[in-house]
């Protein structure tokens, strides 16, 4: 975009923006932030909703008491298989209120 930018300015020869440019420009800006990414699944992050996982949690405690388990027989399976197509950590610019990673959405295709 910054190239664009520069070419719609109509300088001979045509600049374009140096190696460094996307530091010097989060530098000049305070607002603007680096920080590394860490990967999320798209579908995982549509259940983040606090309502939901709320709702969930009450379902399981309502469970619990109707059919009388015991804490001893609850137990956790990860089934999530192979994972496909993985968006890799990237470095990424951002707000600079945020705090530590912020996440890169990547399609639910497992195998």
């Amino acid at each position: 975009m910054a190239d664009l930018l520069l070419e719609q300015r109509g300088t001979t020869p045509i600049q374009t923006v140096g190696q460094n440019w996307v530091t010097n420009f989060v530098k000049r800006h305070p607002l603007l932030s680096s920080r590394f990414s860490r990967r999320c699944n798209y579908e995982r992050t549509k259940c983040e909703d606090p309502k939901i996982i709320s709702e969930w949690f009450t379902l399981v405690q309502k469970t619990i008491a109707q059919y009388g388990i015991d804490n001893d027989d609850i137990y956790n399976f990860d089934e999530t298989g192979f994972a496909m197509g993985l968006i890799a950590t990237a470095k990424i610019n951002t707000r600079a209120e945020y705090y530590g990673r912020r996440s890169l959405l990547q399609p639910g295709n497992r195998e």
